[in-house]
């Protein structure tokens, strides 16, 4: 089920979503002082266009450095990328087969907002790193 939700979740919109997140990694990338969030970006890009089966843990040893970093992220570039999310998860659940990639797409807000301090793991583990 995993793979057939994955599969139309990537026809619909995690192609779309990925290609945001990979944008904004670049951007960050080229910025020498931000390659932190653009590495964050193209991980969570990679969440994006697969996210079915995987899910993010709050990372423990994060510190303050992750929650400074997480604020200039939500001004830089977060809040764009949740109102991506927001608009598109909408739009998905606006048909009944679309509701779970709605879900889905809502559950990915936090991650868009704050990427520094989590960690993607399997579902079935996601208690792994704490």
């Amino acid at each position: 089920m995993k793979t057939l939700l994955n599969i139309i979740w990537l026809l619909l919109s995690g192609l779309w979503l990925a290609i945001g997140y990979v944008i904004a990694g670049i951007v960050c990338c080229l910025l020498v002082v931000t390659i932190p969030w653009g590495i964050a970006s193209f991980r969570i890009a990679s969440y994006a266009l697969w996210p079915f089966g995987r899910t993010t843990v709050v990372r423990r040893d994060a510190g303050t450095g992750s929650l400074l970093g997480n604020v200039v992220w939500i001004v830089v570039a977060g809040i764009w990328l949740a109102l991506a999310h927001i608009t598109t998860g909408i739009a998905l659940c606006l048909t009944i087969i679309g509701i779970p990639l709605g879900i889905a797409n809502f559950k990915l807000v936090p991650v868009s907002l704050t990427p520094l301090g989590r960690e993607i793991v399997p579902t079935d583990a996601p208690f792994a790193t704490r």
